[in-house]
């Protein structure tokens, strides 16, 4: 018969709601922070005629989004489990990351295209203004990734949120030595240089992130987790005869999953196996939610994965 481990789920959902809030908190004062900005920067960047400023701008209109869509997703993410979505809404987090992916991915074509254009025909920049905007940018996303970094470990739409923060950051840096480097020399090419190097700089961590989410979505097995030494761990236990059909999956973030359908040596002994088994998962490989079927006999259908 199967058994399912129940054991953790009191102080964890517990854990989860007090997360929840930690991390809704988070994210109200890093949009507060992101989303004022927003505006001066876009106007910034068509009043002195920047395209590194709405490259940047672009970045920043991500954060914003991202925030949108992650608090959103907190707050949908809160709603139980019912009848129809068994295991709750969680995952409605990882589609808000996966969307913000996305929408980087466009931002940054968008920019290339602009880039080859502002190559061919330089334009006047008023650099001056483009370092006070940057510089302005530069203190908001300090201030909104210092906000971001107490939870970026724990929720990969918080980590979302702050890798776009800090890539802002990053253009902001860039578009301030620009301003200079126009400034002091005239070169007006540099604008569009450094628009294209902020959206380069920024795409291999959205593909990595991208990667995650879909990894995700297909119920692949977490990164950090190997499929073939739980296998052996769990044969390896006494009183087990045989393993088949394991699969070990997220729902969330940090919701890792695991089903399994073990042979027993003994009759008899199906509990305390399942218990050990258990244990086991929770203490080795931190996988608290776990669905163990003891059986006598193999399932007639399995297909035996040797390890």
């Amino acid at each position: 018969m199967a058994s399912h481990d129940e054991s953790h789920s009191g102080g964890h959902h517990h854990h989860h709601d007090h997360t929840a809030g930690a991390n809704t908190r988070m994210l109200a004062i890093a949009l507060a922070l992101t989303g004022s900005f927003l505006i001066v920067q876009v106007v910034g960047a068509f009043w002195f005629n920047s395209l590194a400023l709405l490259s940047d701008a672009g970045h920043m209109l991500t954060d914003v989004a991202a925030l949108v869509i992650a608090l959103m997703a907190v707050r949908i993410g809160l709603r139980p489990a019912d009848d129809r979505r068994t295991f709750g809404y969680r995952r409605v987090e990882i589609l808000a990351a996966a969307f913000n992916a996305l929408m980087l991915f466009a931002i940054a074509i968008y920019i290339f295209i602009e880039a080859v254009h502002r190559l061919r025909y330089p334009e006047e920049v008023a650099s001056l203004g483009m370092l006070a905007v940057a510089v302005g940018g530069l203190i908001v996303n300090l201030l909104a990734m210092r906000v971001l970094m107490a939870g970026k470990d724990n929720s990969l739409n918080i980590r979302a949120a702050y890798l776009e923060v800090w890539a802002d950051m990053l253009g902001s840096v860039g578009v301030i030595i620009g301003a200079l480097v126009i400034r002091f020399t005239g070169w007006t090419f540099v604008d569009p240089l450094v628009a294209v190097a902020i959206a380069l700089w920024v795409l291999p961590r959205t593909w990595i992130l991208l990667r995650q989410t879909l990894n995700v979505l297909l119920e692949g097995v977490p990164g950090g987790l190997n499929l073939p030494e739980i296998r052996r761990a769990i044969a390896g236990i006494p009183g087990v005869a045989g393993v088949h059909d394991l699969h070990v999956w997220a729902t969330a973030t940090n919701e890792v999953n695991c089903s399994v359908h073990v042979e027993l040596e003994t009759p008899g002994t199906g509990e305390a196996v399942r218990i050990r088994i258990r244990d086991m998962l929770a203490d080795r490989f931190a996988i608290f939610h776990s669905t163990i079927q003891p059986e006598l006999d193999p399932c007639e259908d399995h297909h035996p994965i040797h390890p």
